[in-house]
């Protein structure tokens, strides 16, 4: 016999035990009153509640393992992905996603930041170290490696230095930054400034302390070339102003009337005179040349022109000395950018130490030809070299490399008789460079000399095709 629906009434209700995760929960149910329903309806009312809260709470510990393998994957940086969640979890995940997207981010831009900062670091010019606690190298820049050894192995006879090994004491003893200027003897003798900068804390890997050494190798040689040259100046003109105080008062007093002595004397005199004006007029012509030197000339010069100029100032001294000057210039050579009065002056001193130094009666070569780009010589355009050769007797291979110094003279005797003054070459070198040529010397004893300047041809001048020659 079916049943039919009770009236409403008084009501019972049923609990059902149920977990949800971790968390118990109960479940409600509103059944009609005893009378209006069997106990064997209220069974199974209650069982599909029972099952209902189980499957609940399957489907949630399911959503929240998947959750929880999402969030370990995004932590191992992998994306967090998309899961058909309950809403509640649903929420959970999407912050969680964002929270991980934002910690990509972050671990992304410092990772970059570091990639920048070690790059920065290896291409620094000064050699940088990070050092142990026991001052052990843990890391080298390129520089570092090129100065002590690609495993920092010369580092150990820098820190036998007392200075350096003193100033990393201090650093370890938290006394602050401190420097020492040490001599790397090996594998050639240079002069550093060492800073040693205390890492607090230390770096992972023990990192303690930054070691960063600065050559001061070339300096330290300017400032004692500087230093030379002040001696040397003074010494150059001391010499013939004694000499000139000298011959005036022995004409002031006991050869005052002696006609023969004041013959004798009035010429050298006026050598000394002379000489002391050259080197006057040649360390003020270097100094006026240092200050122009990192300001490129800008004008378009014709070296043939020159050199044709010079050769003919020369020919009276030519004269004088029986020697012969042979002029080569190639046909239709570019203009070079330069300064026309230093570039004469160039030509002038290398024609002049020709004369003065080559063998009386011989030959001298002026040439000038077209050069183009050299790797190996450093020449990376076309441009035009000149080149003055001598047969005098050639100068030692040991002085080659010094012989643009500054008062520096092969044989000290001969340049001051032939009325040298040591700058020369000296005036020759800044000059090439201010116009961003090169100086090339080759000599050999007893086989003469060659000076070769090459200059880089004017911007668009170096394409010029040679000039025909005439009738052709």
């Amino acid at each position: 016999m079916p049943h039919r629906l009770p009236e409403p009434g008084p009501l019972i209700a049923v609990a059902v035990a149920a977990a949800i995760g971790a968390a118990p929960v109960v479940l409600l149910a509103a059944l009609a009153a005893a009378d209006a329903i069997s106990v064997d309806a209220a069974a199974l009312v209650s069982l599909a509640l029972f099952l209902c809260g189980g499957v609940f709470g399957w489907l949630w510990r399911r959503d929240i393992a998947r959750l929880t393998a999402a969030l370990k994957a995004a932590e191992a940086g992998g994306p967090t992905p998309t899961l058909p969640l309950f809403p509640p979890l649903r929420r959970i995940a999407e912050a969680a996603g964002r929270l991980a997207a934002g910690l990509r981010a972050r671990g992304a831009e410092a990772a970059a930041n570091a990639a920048a900062a070690v790059r920065i670091v290896d291409r620094l010019p000064e050699a940088l170290c990070v050092l142990g606690a026991d001052a052990r190298p843990l890391v080298l820049n390129p520089a570092a490696r090129a100065l002590l050894g690609e495993d920092g192995a010369d580092l150990a006879a820098l820190l036998r230095n007392p200075g350096l090994r003193g100033a990393l004491e201090r650093a370890l003893a938290g006394q602050g930054t401190q420097t020492a200027e040490v001599t790397l003897p090996v594998p050639v003798e240079r002069e550093l400034l060492a800073t040693l900068i205390l890492l607090d804390p230390p770096l992972p890997d023990g990192g303690r302390l930054v070691l960063v050494l600065s050559d001061r190798t070339r300096e330290r040689r300017l400032e004692q070339m500087r230093a030379d040259f002040v001696a040397n100046a003074s010494h150059e003109l001391r010499t013939p102003l004694a000499s000139l105080i000298g011959f005036i008062e022995t004409l002031r007093g006991p050869a005052a009337e002696d006609r023969e002595a004041q013959a004798r004397f009035l010429p050298i005199m006026a050598d000394q005179a002379a000489r002391m004006g050259r080197l006057i007029e040649d360390l003020l012509s270097l100094s006026r040349i240092e200050l122009m030197e990192h300001t490129p000339p800008t004008a378009e010069v014709d070296l043939a022109v020159l050199a044709r100029r010079s050769a003919e100032a020369l020919a009276p001294r030519l004269a004088a000395r029986r020697m012969r000057l042979e002029l080569s210039i190639e046909p239709g050579l570019p203009t070079v950018t330069g300064d026309a009065d230093q570039l004469a002056q160039v030509l002038a001193n290398l024609l002049d130490n020709a004369v003065k130094y080559g063998r009386e009666g011989g030959r001298i070569e002026l040439t000038l030809r077209r050069d183009g780009p050299d790797g190996q010589k450093g020449r990376r355009r076309a441009g035009v070299a000149v080149s003055v050769t001598d047969d005098g007797p050639g100068i030692p291979r040991l002085h080659l490399p010094r012989l643009t110094e500054r008062f520096y003279r092969v044989d000290a005797a001969r340049s001051r008789a032939v009325g040298g003054t040591g700058l020369g070459l000296a005036i020759v070198k800044h000059i090439v460079n201010r116009h961003r040529g090169l100086l090339e010397i080759e000599s050999e004893e007893g086989k003469g000399s060659t000076f070769t300047v090459w200059l880089p041809a004017a911007q668009g001048a170096a394409t010029l095709e040679p000039a025909q020659p005439a009738g052709a």
